[in-house]
């Protein structure tokens, strides 16, 4: 492997900073999304999402747990994991800070305003939970099973990382608070203290970053012997199994990724880390190979991952409902944060399908216009009209429905909300010879070569509506380096206009290595037709069926009115073509069966010479954002 840079403080820091890789990440500092569709959603991240999380959260009392350190367990407000949700806000807050767009000054007041109230809480040892400890409260550790203790710890060091990474340095306030947890965290559950691990994992991700930030070794070994002691059923039994808290089996004889999405996703990126930092090539290797099954055998088409409600988990292999589609979006957070890992790691181009389609798909998806309501689960099939949920109303259920303002369970709207203000440090890498671009949007990259050589980009892409990308040289010297682009498996027929003139490109990374000259461009073409799009016959929920996609985009048949999408078939012999702002099939709506019993002889086939009615699809990123519908991706074909 190549050795990357050492971490730094810096302003322009990363949320991933390993010590070795194929490929660099850059900074905030480097990379700034100027336009478009991704400079949208940061925008309104920053002046709603934001905004509205914290109002929420100081409404429910959920910021105010930490000013009650010694008040009766009765004051206490929210879920065991609450703490983690104020953790996430201040990181997404460090990053927006990062991406220095204006609001630097309020959100730095408002972090060191958050950060007083945390360190406030925290006892003299280190230790620093709101829901357990005090007087009235159960005993610390008491429930490894849900207390999310170490959970809430791992998201507080993140925030840590981030705020000193953007700004706030070594000497940052949170910073110490987070070291201070991690000791006690280290003397707590070390070699010789208790051989426990957290029904939710994260600690791991937390204490990792936190080594590669302070070149605290104790943390580095923390992770890795908390993610060696998983796995061997020492959590309580519970009746959703031991797989659900990723402790059925140890992570090292695992093939595929199982239980619960989210902590399985979280575990796994952790792994990846704590492999890469020790240089166990064997456990990277391993985890890749798990991911790679789940990507082919558990994961829907919008890259959601989770298709069971009950215990929020992986289903079989092929087991991918539709209409029972979980697909939480912290799920889809957590696959980008392994996904990235893994590309940074093997350097391998196959993770940034896997991101790019999570973006646009269910990232994109997750959050209302004006930034302030959001989908914790994501379904494909949404069989009765969903219904407006009031502004002022936390909503209890969290399995499906609407975008909600506020859910009982919220860690979905500030999961994104940092993955977000942190998106420019998802688009490109540094690799041996050059820059390598990963993402496409609208920025400016600024950085340096690994041999010190100052270069610069500008970067004009119009998807995911149009497929026309183009690069600029700002900066460079007279000497060779290389400018990596790529063709997205959707994108055949893509064609490189260069000073060369114009070629066709094949699917995959295409390297352009020469000297350039500043003002030089590089135009990439990708076309976006639209296309249809068939399941493995192996997924019963679809078999039958098929779905429509255009460029990056996953597309579905919304219906505002009295349209019955459960009678819609589609004539999968006439291609889709655009139309509009969306894409046009060839449809029939057949007769409903009788109403009395839903069984009964064989029907005969539908008569293909009865007339067809053009249908309009829309993107499933815009679903739902028009009023109550109905909804679904996957069409069933005559």
């Amino acid at each position: 492997m190549t050795v990357t840079s050492p971490d730094t403080t810096a302003v322009g820091g990363r949320p991933v900073v390993p010590s070795r890789g194929r490929l660099r990440p850059l900074g905030q500092d480097e990379v700034r999304i100027t336009g478009g569709f991704w400079r949208a959603r940061q925008d309104v991240n920053a002046t709603a999402s934001l905004p509205h999380a914290r109002s929420w959260q100081d409404r429910l009392g959920w910021t105010g747990n930490f000013t009650a350190r010694n008040a009766a367990s009765a004051t206490r407000r929210g879920r065991e994991f609450t703490d983690s949700e104020v953790y996430k806000l201040l990181e997404a807050m460090s990053w927006e800070v990062g991406r220095g767009t204006g609001e630097t000054g309020a959100l730095d007041a408002q972090i060191a305003e958050l950060t007083g109230v945390v360190a406030a809480a925290q006892a003299a040892d280190g230790y620093l939970h709101t829901a357990f400890g005090r007087p009235g409260q159960p005993a610390r550790y008491s429930d490894m099973l849900w207390g999310h203790e170490l959970y809430c710890t791992g998201h507080l060091l993140q925030a840590a990382v981030a705020r000193a990474r953007t700004g706030g340095g070594d000497a940052d306030p949170l910073l110490a608070v987070a070291r201070r947890a991690a000791d006690h965290v280290c003397e707590a559950f070390g070699p010789d203290g208790t051989p426990g691990v957290c029904g939710h994992p994260e600690i791991e991700l937390g204490l990792v970053e936190l080594a590669r930030l302070t070149g605290e070794q104790r943390y580095l070994d923390q992770a890795a012997l908390f993610i060696e002691r998983r796995g061997h059923r020492t959590l309580p039994r519970h009746h959703f199994g031991w797989s659900y808290f990723s402790d059925d089996q140890p992570v090292r004889q695992s093939t595929v990724l199982h239980g619960h999405a989210v902590r399985a996703l979280y575990l796994a990126a952790a792994t990846v880390d704590v492999a890469v930092e020790t240089g166990d090539d064997e456990l990277l290797r391993t985890v890749a190979a798990q991911f790679d099954r789940t990507l082919a055998r558990r994961t829907y088409l919008t890259g959601g991952m989770g298709s069971r409600h009950a215990d929020e988990a992986f289903g079989d292999d092929f087991v991918l409902p539709s209409d029972r589609a979980y697909s939480e979006t912290c799920a889809g957070v957590a696959a980008i944060m392994l996904a990235w890992r893994l590309l940074l790691a093997t350097g391998d181009g196959r993770y940034d399908e896997v991101i790019e389609r999570i973006l646009y798909n269910v990232v994109a998806t997750a959050i209302g216009d004006d930034g302030r309501s959001f989908f914790y689960a994501h379904t494909l099939h949404q069989r009765t009209p969903t219904a407006a949920s009031a502004a002022d109303e936390e909503q209890l259920g969290f399995g499906g429905g609407p975008r909600a303002p506020w859910f009982e369970v919220s860690c979905c709207l500030p999961n994104a909300a940092r993955l977000l203000a942190a998106l420019s440090c998802y688009l490109v890498t540094v690799d041996d010879t050059g820059v390598r671009l990963h993402q496409y949007a609208d920025s400016e990259i600024s950085t340096r070569l690994d041999d010190g050589r100052e270069v610069g980009l500008r970067v004009r892409a119009g998807l995911p509506d149009d497929g026309a990308v183009t690069v600029r040289v700002t900066k460079t010297d007279d000497q060779p380096w290389s400018i990596t682009l790529r063709v997205p498996q959707w994108a055949a027929g893509a064609e490189l206009v260069t000073t060369h003139g114009r070629r066709h490109v094949p699917v995959g990374d295409i390297v352009v290595y020469r000297s350039f000259a500043v003002g030089e461009e590089i135009r990439l073409e990708l076309p976006t037709r639209p296309r249809f799009t068939a399941p493995d016959p192996r997924i019963d929920a679809t078999r039958g069926c098929v779905a429509v996609e255009r460029g990056p985009l996953v597309y579905c048949a919304e219906s505002e009115g009295e349209v019955d999408l459960d009678t819609l078939r589609v004539d999968a012999t006439v291609p889709p073509v655009d139309a509009g702002s969306g894409v046009e099939v060839r449809a029939r709506f057949t007769a409903p069966g009788p109403d009395d019993w839903p069984y009964g002889a064989p029907r005969p086939a539908d008569d293909r010479t009865r007339p067809s009615t053009p249908l309009n699809l829309v993107p499933y990123h815009r679903w739902a954002r028009g009023g109550p519908s109905t909804m679904r991706v996957w069409l069933p074909a005559t």
